[in-house]
C-alpha cells in the first residue's frame, strides 16, 4: 500500500503497566504480516528528556537504539516483536517537546507570540507524531502514548491526538488497554473501572474505536456486550487480553480475535486473507516442546527483570532455539562473596555478568567472574560484565592485586579499565559516552567469530570507560585474547579465553538486537555451551 500514512493511537486506562507495549507490538507484528510497512513509536510524558539518566527502578532497563538514542524499554519489544530498527524520531518525551519549544521561542521563531500549551506544546507533539509518517513514507505509524489517562502530564498528549483524529478522519483510529479486575470476595469480574477510564477519555474529546480489556480470567460474550454498550464501541471492536504464558503468544490471541481485521475495516483498508505467521507459530511450538532446562545465573545489582529485560528476552528466546526452558537465577552481585559464590552458582550451567555503572556490587561481578573463570563454568560478561572480567583477569593472573577501572578507583595504579585521551575531548550526547551501533573487526579462528560466522559486526554501546590498550600484550600472553577490534579506534571490544569452554567479554550490548526471528548469534552459542557444560 502506498497511499495516506495511517495512524493508530494506543492509549491506556484504570492502571499503568498493563502491558500497552506488548499490544502495540503486536498490533505492528499483524499489519506487517500482511505487507504493510510500519513503525512502532513511544511518547513517554515524563519531562526527563530522555531515560538515560533514570535509574533502573523507576523505569526498568533504558534501551539503546541504532543511531545512539537512550530510549524507553518498550522500544525493546517492539524491534523483538516486528524486527525494525527504532531510533531518536520512535521515543519521544515531554522534556524533549517542551525543550524543543522553549529553544524555538529563545531563538525568535514565534515572532514574539505568547506560547501556550495549546496551540505551541500540542503542534510540537502532532509534528513529532507524523513526523516518521511523512519523511520515511510508512503505511502505519502506531503511537503509544505512555502512563494513563487521567494522569496530568498526558493532557496535551490527549489533546494532540484528538486533534488529529479530528483532522485525519479515517486514517487515524484509537485503541484503548484498560484493566477488568476480578473481585474475590464477589467472585464477579467488574467493568466498571474500564466504563470510567472511557468516560475520562471521552472527557477529552476522543472516542476509542477498539477497546482492549486486559484480564486474568475469561470474560464471556455478555460481559463484552455491556462493555460495548457502555462505551460506544462495536461489539467486535472489543478483545480480550488474557494473561499468557508468554509474551509472544500476544499477536496469535489478538489474530484470533480479527484485530488487524477490525483496524483494516475501520480505515477503510481491504482485509485479504489473514496471514499465517508460520515462522512465528513453529518458534512458540519449539518453546512449549522444550522440556529440559537450562540454569542461567543472572549476575546484577538491580533487583528488577525489567532492569534486565533485553538480556531475559534475549536469553530466553536462545534457550528456545536450543530447544530448551530457560531457567534464569538472578543474583545479587552485593550479596555475592567468596563464601557464597559455589552456593548461588554451583548448580548453574552458564553465568550471565550483567552491565550496569558505578560501584555499587562491584566485588560480587568480580567474584562471579572468578569463579567462573577457575571453575570452566560457560561465562559471558556484558559491558561492565566484560570490564569485571578483564580486572580479574589482571589482579589473579596478571599479578597487579590493584588492578581496577578508573570508575571505581580513580587512583589505581593498574588501570586496566579506563577513559581514553580521545574519549575526553568528546562532548556530545550523553557527554563522552559511546552510544549507538559500532563495528567491529573479529579475529578469525575465535570462538566468537565462530559464532557470528562473518568478520564485521556492528553492536550497540551505551558506556565512557574502555579497555586499556597498553595492557593488551600482557593480557594476550596470559591467555586472554583480544578477539574483537574497533577499526576506528582501535579499542578492544570482545576478549575472551580459548582455553576455556566458553569464556566471552563484549564492551557492547548484543541484547538489544536479539529479536523472536533472529535470535543473537553469541546468546545462541553461550546457551549451547552451557546445555554443554
Amino acid at each position: 500500500m502506498q497511499g495516506e500514512t495511517k495512524y493508530i493511537f494506543v492509549t491506556g486506562g484504570v492502571a499503568s503497566s498493563l502491558g500497552k507495549g506488548i499490544i502495540s507490538s503486536s498490533i505492528g507484528k499483524l499489519l506487517q504480516a500482511r505487507g504493510y510497512n510500519i513503525t512502532i513509536q513511544k511518547f513517554d510524558p515524563y519531562i526527563n528528556i530522555d531515560p538515560g539518566t533514570l535509574n533502573p527502578y523507576e523505569h526498568g532497563e533504558c534501551y539503546v537504539t541504532v543511531d545512539g538514542h537512550e530510549a524507553d524499554l518498550d522500544l525493546g519489544h517492539y524491534e523483538r516483536f516486528t524486527g525494525i530498527r527504532t531510533t531518536k524520531a520512535n521515543n519521544v518525551t515531554t522534556g524533549r517537546i517542551y525543550k524543543s519549544v522553549i529553544d524555538k521561542e529563545r531563538r525568535g521563531d514565534y515572532l514574539g507570540k505568547t506560547i501556550q500549551i495549546i496551540p505551541h506544546i500540542t503542534d510540537e507533539i502532532k509534528r513529532s507524531i507524523k513526523l516518521l509518517g511523512t519523511k520515511n513514507h510508512f503505511d502505519f505509524v502506531i503511537t503509544e502514548i505512555g502512563g494513563t489517562v487521567g494522569d496530568i502530564e498526558s493532557l496535551p498528549y490527549l489533546e494532540s491526538i484528538r486533534q488529529l483524529k479530528w483532522e485525519m478522519g479515517k486514517n487515524a483510529l484509537c485503541v484503548h488497554l484498560t484493566y477488568v479486575p476480578y473481585l474475590a470476595a464477589a467472585k464477579e469480574l467488574k467493568t466498571k473501572p474500564t466504563q470510567h477510564s472511557v468516560k475520562q477519555l471521552q472527557s477529552a474529546g476522543i472516542q476509542p474505536d477498539i477497546l482492549v480489556l486486559r484480564t486474568e480470567y475469561d470474560l464471556n460474550t455478555n460481559l463484552r456486550k455491556k462493555v460495548a454498550l457502555f462505551c460506544n464501541v462495536e461489539e467486535k471492536a472489543v478483545v480480550q487480553s488474557l494473561d499468557q504464558p508468554t509474551i509472544y503468544e500476544v499477536p496469535l490471541r489478538m489474530q484470533e480475535q480479527a484485530l488487524d481485521t477490525t483496524i483494516l475495516e475501520k480505515m477503510g483498508l481491504p482485509v485479504g486473507e489473514t496471514p499465517s505467521l508460520g515462522p512465528w507459530r513453529e518458534f512458540l511450538e519449539r518453546r512449549h516442546r522444550a522440556t529440559e532446562a537450562v540454569k542461567i545465573g543472572l549476575v546484577g545489582k538491580y533487583d528488577l527483570q525489567d532492569a534486565y529485560k533485553s538480556i531475559l528476552e534475549s536469553i530466553s528466546q536462545a534457550a528456545t532455539y536450543n530447544d530448551r526452558k530457560a531457567d534464569v537465577k538472578f543474583i545479587n552481585s552485593e550479596k555475592l562473596t567468596d563464601e557464597n559464590v559455589a552456593v548461588q552458582l554451583g548448580d548453574r550451567d552458564g553465568i550471565i555478568i550483567c552491565p550496569g555503572f558505578g560501584q555499587r556490587g562491584i566485588e560480587g561481578k568480580l567474584t562471579a567472574a572468578n569463579y567462573g573463570r577457575t571453575h570452566d563454568i560457560p561465562t559471558f560478561g556484558i559491558c561492565l560484565g566484560m570490564q569485571c572480567m578483564a580486572i580479574e583477569f589482571a589482579r589473579n593472573v596478571l599479578g597487579f592485586a590493584d588492578a581496577n577501572s578508573r570508575e571505581m578507583d580513580e587512583k589505581t595504579p593498574h588501570n586496566v579499565i579506563d577513559i581514553m585521551e580521545e574519549q575526553k575531548s568528546i562532548t556530545n550526547m550523553g557527554g563522552t559516552m559511546r552510544l549507538g551501533a559500532y563495528e567491529c573487526v573479529l579475529k578469525k579462528g575465535s570462538r566468537v567469530y565462530e559464532a557470528y560466522r562473518k568478520e564485521h559486526i556492528q553492536e550497540r554501546h551505551r558506556h565512557r570507560y574502555e579497555f586499556n590498550n597498553e595492557y593488551k600484550d600482557a593480557y594476550e600472553k596470559a591467555g586472554m585474547k583480544c578477539v574483537g577490534i574497533n577499526p576506528e579506534s582501535d579499542l578492544v571490544e570482545i576478549v575472551e579465553i580459548p582455553a576455556l569452554r566458553w569464556y566471552i567479554g563484549v564492551q557492547f550490548h548484543p541484547e538489544y538486537s536479539s529479536t523472536v526471528l533472529k535470535p543473537h548469534p553469541l546468546f545462541l552459542s553461550f546457551i549451547k555451551a552451557a546445555i554443554t557444560k
